[in-house]
């Protein structure tokens, strides 16, 4: 199986909340679309600093993560963030890696949007008619 990317948008949920409650415009909440790897192997999102501070997430704790390589290290946590890909949606938090090139879209975000990897056709599957769903 190779590599695949999905196009999936990342929301800043509290510019979400200002913005249902007449504080700030739809037009100002910050939003970005980007190409993310879904990858199993991950347990929940990884976005680089950059994605964090123009989404302009705030840092909520930190988690231990272990890289490919076996190092482990604790990354800061950032959000609250919506994650949306086609008509489904999950509200987490992201694990943030200084300087990573891709972003990845793991297990947990794919698990809660009801979501599945097809290796062969090396694209993501929904597997239920879920709209939205918040952890």
């Amino acid at each position: 199986m190779g590599t695949f990317l999905e196009e999936i948008t990342l929301e800043n949920t509290a510019d979400r909340a200002l913005a249902d409650h007449g504080y700030i415009k739809d037009t100002e909440i910050r939003t970005l679309t980007i190409e993310a790897m879904p990858d199993t192997g991950a347990w929940t999102l990884v976005i680089n600093d950059e994605i964090c501070e123009e989404l302009g997430l705030e840092v909520v704790g930190k988690e231990p993560g272990v890289l490919a390589d076996g190092t482990e290290t604790e990354y800061d946590m950032a959000g609250p963030i919506d994650v949306i890909w086609k008509d489904h949606r999950v509200l987490l938090d992201a694990l943030v890696m200084p300087n990573a090139k891709e972003v990845l879209l793991g297990a947990i975000p794919l698990e809660a949007m009801d979501l599945v990897i097809s290796p062969r056709r090396e694209l993501v599957v929904a597997v239920g008619n879920q709209t939205k769903h918040r952890l």
